[in-house]
């Protein structure tokens, strides 16, 4: 027969382990500290997506602020594309009646995000930050849901200037 422990009717070869050292609740606990790991990094992710989209709205605003920036941006990103086509005419792999076409949308694509409203996209930038990027409640969040209806109205009296027509669920 097994002896017993002196204190209690627990058979000595029934020895007490502590909880943390059974197996299951182990297993527990590492799911616990992994689903606290995936949680950590979807809210590090979402809150880093915010930040983007508050600095993509906040540079539309400063486009608004200052059009000679805009200007400059697409100025150099035409050149750049412009350059890239050059070479790839000098190297004959792109035809001139290719290389004409290719150079008519770039300069029409410069053109038409020159004539675009910078307020409407700061505005839709800081829309999308905070419809699609809460939860969690993060400064970014905060700051696009104070930023978004002032963006809005200043979008609305560009609008009014130049007579274009226009109802408010337009912008919902």
């Amino acid at each position: 027969m097994s002896e017993t422990h002196p204190s209690s009717d627990i058979p000595s070869s029934a020895s007490f382990h502590p909880l943390w050292k059974k197996r299951w609740a182990q297993n527990v606990l590492m799911l616990m500290l992994g689903a606290i790991g995936v949680y950590g990094l979807v809210y590090w992710d979402v809150v880093n997506r915010a930040r983007e989209s508050f600095q993509e709205a906040e540079k539309y605003m400063e486009w608004y602020r200052q059009p000679e920036k805009k200007k400059d941006f697409f100025e150099s990103t035409f050149q750049k594309d412009k350059a890239n086509l050059d070479q790839l005419l000098q190297k004959n792999k792109i035809t001139q009646d290719d290389y004409r076409k290719r150079l008519d949308v770039l300069e029409f694509d410069k053109n038409f995000a020159l004539q675009e409203s910078s307020l409407k996209y700061a505005y839709e930038w800081y829309k999308d930050t905070y419809e699609l990027f809460s939860p969690p409640e993060s400064t970014w969040v905060r700051r696009a849901r104070e930023e978004a209806p002032k963006t809005l109205e200043l979008w609305k009296q560009e609008l009014r200037r130049q007579n274009v027509p226009f109802v408010d669920t337009m912008f919902q």
